[in-house]
Formats: structure tokens, sequence, C-alpha cells
């Protein structure tokens, strides 16, 4: 049988030394690695397998442990969250594997929270898993009623299952899009600082830069969806500074789901706020002309890369500049096969941190109303253009992990359901075989009038009778009923 210990590293702290909030974080997240582990064991050996035994060991400790000093064990799924005797744990990108597997198959089975009781052995924790795994994986749609029915029957009883809330946790939620629009509102300002400093010849500093990015990458393994909610303000009249911060965030959000670390999503934050600074140096007569550029014009815009790279050399503590934020600044134009601009001198590969700023970039700018684009295109029609079309040059791999990002619908897509309401994506669903179904808000009632500020609704959700209660059937523009997607995000 295994320690309870929270780290392999002999002499360390175990789950014991600490009290409170910081021992339910520690224990919970133990708990959701070792309840992971056990999933993929029983998945791929039989139960009398060593490495069987040894997860299951490792789980009922961990379990043991906080029965023992809390007295109580409940573990619930709520949104994109999962919550150990009340307290939220933090999804970071060491367990978002782990989070993701352990809520789809709890989502499957339509169960929204267990209950641990005290006699839970090894064998309950088996017969208890292979049920879920197995019933998750069939799509049969059973009551938490019947999941128990079933557990008495192989003789567990130490397991008590609540079913699936589709309301949210309305008091995280609010705190966490509070947090969300004072690290937008800080970005943008901040930005602004510095895009206005260097149009004047002047050094900003790029200490407050990185801390606004720390920032946003704290933000976004934190909870993703209000900041990304946020990128739909998309202001007409500030487009320069929203659109370097909306890049960010789109770019940390995406390297998060492709895997990088911390460390890493902070330079790539950096480099994506900076990918446009070399626009500072373009005329603001061109950067703001309504009618046809000349050729003079686009001489203007095609140099903002290498003027971008001039403007970080200028910069004051440039020695702490990544050099991969010079790297994105001149090739986040650049297609996979070299075209685009600027020309290259010699051969080279675009670099990983330019393919993703350049989805990011790409998306964000066809999907916001700008001085000669006054009609933006709706996002899931960029997602299929970026998806369908080879001529935009970028790695589809990229975009692939961008569209698991958003879903089939992004956020601030306002799509009309079959119940005749419209609606706008709040977030994408978090199950990946739910991709088509996202969590929206409901915008109008079924004879066209407008609600604020609506009720988030699971499409995933189903009648009594069987059968899904709403489901899209087109997209639409929000310009056409008079509705600011912003507002349903601020």
């Amino acid at each position: 049988m295994t320690s309870n210990r929270i780290t392999p590293a002999t002499g360390g702290p175990t789950l014991n030394d600490f009290t409170g909030d910081s021992f339910l974080r520690r224990a919970g997240r133990q708990l959701v690695v070792t309840l992971y582990g056990a999933m993929r064991v029983i998945r791929l050996y039989p139960p009398e397998n060593e490495a069987v035994r040894n997860a299951l060991d490792e789980l009922a400790t961990t379990a043991r442990t906080i029965l023992e000093k809390e007295g109580e064990l409940e573990c619930r799924a709520s949104s994109e969250f999962i919550f150990v005797n009340s307290t939220r744990l933090r999804l970071d990108l060491d367990n978002y594997a782990s989070f993701s597997q352990i809520l789809s198959t709890l989502r499957a089975c339509g169960v929204g929270s267990f209950r641990v009781l005290p006699e839970a052995r090894s064998r309950d924790w088996l017969v208890f898993l292979s049920l879920l795994m197995a019933e998750a994986k069939a799509g049969n749609e059973l009551t938490t009623g019947e999941l128990l029915g079933k557990l008495e029957g192989a003789g567990v009883t130490s397991f008590d299952l609540g079913p699936q809330q589709h309301a949210d946790d309305s008091d995280f939620q609010e705190r966490a899009k509070e947090a969300a629009k004072r690290t937008y509102a800080q970005s943008v300002a901040v930005t602004r600082d510095v895009i206005n400093s260097v149009r004047m010849g002047q050094a900003p500093s790029i200490r407050k830069i990185k801390r606004v990015v720390q920032g946003i990458v704290d933000q976004i393994l934190n909870e993703e969806t209000s900041l990304l909610g946020l990128t739909t303000i998309r202001d007409y009249d500030e487009y320069t500074f929203t659109h370097s911060v909306n890049v960010c965030i789109f770019s940390v959000a995406l390297g998060r789901r492709l895997g990088l670390s911390k460390l890493q999503l902070y330079d790539l934050g950096l480099a994506a706020l900076f990918h446009d600074l070399g626009k500072s140096r373009v005329p603001l007569s061109v950067l703001n002309k309504t009618d046809g550029l000349t050729d003079d014009d686009w001489r203007w815009l095609a140099a903002h890369p290498w003027l971008g790279v001039l403007a970080l050399f200028h910069m004051r503590g440039q020695q702490e500049l990544p050099y991969r934020a010079m790297v994105v600044a001149v090739e986040h134009h650049m297609k996979m096969d070299l075209t685009g601009y600027p020309k290259p001198i010699r051969p080279r590969e675009q670099s990983i941190f330019s393919r993703i700023v350049a989805v990011a970039d790409g998306f964000d700018a066809a999907t916001s109303r700008r001085a000669y684009q006054t009609v933006p295109m709706s996002p899931a029609a960029v997602l299929a253009g970026m998806r369908d079309n080879p001529r935009r040059g970028m790695d589809p791999v990229v975009v692939k992990g961008f569209i698991n990002l958003l879903g089939v619908f992004p956020v601030g897509t306002l799509v009309v359901l079959d119940t005749f309401e419209l609606a706008i994506v709040h977030a994408s669903n978090p199950v990946p075989e739910a991709m088509s179904r996202p969590i929206v808000r409901i915008v109008s009632d079924d004879r066209g009038n407008v609600l604020y500020p609506g009720n988030l609704v699971d499409l995933t959700e189903q009648g009594p009778s069987g059968g899904y209660k709403r489901t899209i059937i087109k997209t639409d523009t929000p310009e056409r009923y008079g509705i600011n997607v912003g507002d349903y995000f601020v």
C-alpha cells in the first residue's frame, strides 16, 4: 500500500502536515490524480493485475486520509470544475487530462456528485469505476438510482450518488468574471500605454508588461471561460489595443491546450501581446483608412513585422525580452510554406509560437469590426475557413487545437435554436463528444423579445421523454437583431 505523501521526494511533506483548505486542495488534487490513474489501468489491465491493485490501493488510501481528517468526502462536478467537500480544486496544466477525463465520465453517466463512505475499500473502488466507465462508453441513460442499484447488486454500498446539476456555481462564476474583467481592463490600459509610447518615440518599461502577461496566464490556468468571453467586446475605437490583448488571450489558451509549460505560456503571451507592435510605426492615416489602400499604403502595412522587431530592440530592458517575441513579430504573417510577408531571406521554418499567434491573430482580426471591415465575419465561418481553406497557410494541427478550444461554435457566436430562441455561445462544452452542443446564454424568447442578462443553458440537456431540449439550427449576425454580444460578457 502506498503512502499518502504528496511528493515522491524522501522527507517531503505528507497530507497530514496541512490543515483546512490547504489540506483539502492538496489532498483533493492527489485524489483526482489517483482516481484518473486507477481509471487508466482498469481500462488497460485485468483486475488481478498488480498495476490495478496498486492504483486502487493508492486511491483508497488517499480517500481514507481525507475521510479521517475531514469526517466526510464528497466529490462534485460543476461546470468545468471539481469540488472536494465544497473546496474547488485548481485546474492547471499538470492535471488537465485527469480533470477532463473524470468530468467527461461523470457527465456521460449523469452523475453530478458522489459521496464516499468510510467503509470504501479497493474492491469497492474497482466496481464503482468499472461501472461508471462501462456505462459512459455504452451511452446508457441511467438515473443515479439505477446506478446505485447496480452497485448494490455487486455488493457495493459505500458510495452515494447525486444527480447532475445544470445550474452553475453562481458565486464562483461571479468572482471569476470580476477577476477576468480586472485583468482584461488592466491589460488593455498597459497595451495602450506601450503602443502610444513607441509611437511617440519613447521606450516603455517591459516589467509592467510582464506583470500583465502573468495575470493573463494565471487567469487562463484558473478559469479561462470568463477571459475568453471578454474577447467578444472588440471595441472599435480601441481596436489596436484590444486586438493585441485578445490575441494574447487566445494564444495562451491555445498554447495551454497544446501542452506548453507555464514558463512557455509566459513567453508565448509576451510574444503575442507584442506581435503587432510594428503598427505603432505605421502612419495613423494608413491604419484608419476606410477606402481602398494604395500601393504605398500596402507597403507600409507589409513593413509592420520588421518594424516591430526594430521597436522591440529599442525597448528599455530588452535584455529581459525573450528572443521568441522578436521571431513572432517578424513571422506572424508568414504562412507554412513561407509565402505571405515579409519574404524570408534564407530557408527557415516558422516557429510554433508564430504558428499559434498567426491563428489567434487571423481569428480575432476577421471577427472584428475595423476601419476597412465594417461587417465582421461570424466566428463559426472564420473557423471553417481556417480549417478548410489551405490557401490561408495555417498549421492544420494548431487550427484543430484552436477549434477544440473554442468549439464548433466559438464563444460569442449568435445562434438560432430549434425552439425559435436566440442564444449567444457562452463556453464550449467540456465534453469532447459534445463540441456541437456548447453552453449558451438565451438572449431572446421564441417571439423575438430580447432578454438580458438571459439564462445559461447546456445544449446537452435532455427532456423527460428523451431527445435534446434545444438544438442549434444556424448561426446569424447579432446586428440583424440589434444585439451587442459584448454586453453579455461584461
